[in-house]
């Protein structure tokens, strides 16, 4: 049986990814337009300039009831009073967050291959971010995509809701959430949109018609 998860549209940010656009306000747009979930994503940052940033843009979350998720860096996610906590291949793993971070509320955890769903990590994560189910170059540290059939295969091998990144936007939204997706998780298509509540809108609509 599938693991519930209540968040539906999940936007990945960080400053370089809004471009001359401030993030918080390209962040309160999308929430406007039905992001549900958000993740600080600021890997070339040290722990106290993302700690400051986290903390900012937890203050916008909290007015929207909107759970905040920090990228990797665990000590930056407990200082800040984030939700939780995503981490990848490369970054610290679930089972070592979990020990260091005992009231963490959420651990994401990315998915490359496979072999990977069998693990005590697994077990422990909340989610399992699919990355990328189409090739980025907003996220270039990663292996080979997925693609529609890769996360079919994931949805049938585990019980563990999907969140699928990777150059998700409009015009492939549907074909992913067909294809197993519990939650679409997106940077460019609302950071880099002319009007971010309206990519978000767009989105978000997408979603409420697949149920």
């Amino acid at each position: 049986m599938k693991t519930l998860f209540p968040y539906k549209l999940y936007l990945v940010v960080s400053q370089q990814s809004c471009g001359h656009k401030p993030l918080l306000e390209v962040v309160e747009q999308a929430i406007k337009g039905g992001v549900d979930l958000v993740q600080l994503r600021e890997k070339q940052d040290p722990t106290n300039l993302l700690t400051a940033k986290a903390k900012n843009l937890k203050l916008l979350l909290d007015k929207y009831n909107v759970p905040l998720i920090i990228n990797d860096n665990i000590k930056a996610a407990m200082d800040s009073g984030a939700y939780g906590i995503h981490v990848g291949q490369k970054d610290i793993v679930p089972t070592c967050a979990s020990a260091l971070w005992p009231d963490c509320k959420m651990i994401g955890y990315s998915i490359e291959q496979l072999r990977q769903l069998e693990s005590n990590d697994v077990l422990l994560s909340d989610y399992l971010g699919i990355s990328p189910v189409f090739k980025s170059s907003t996220k270039t540290d990663t292996g080979n995509e997925w693609g529609l059939d890769g996360l079919k295969q994931i949805w049938a091998i585990s019980n563990k809701p999907l969140v699928a990144i990777g150059n998700i936007n409009a015009e492939n939204a549907k074909t992913v959430l067909d294809a197993g997706a519990d939650c679409l998780a997106v940077v460019s298509a609302i950071c880099q949109a002319d009007h971010p509540e309206k990519a978000a809108f767009e989105l978000r609509n997408i979603i409420e018609k697949h149920k």
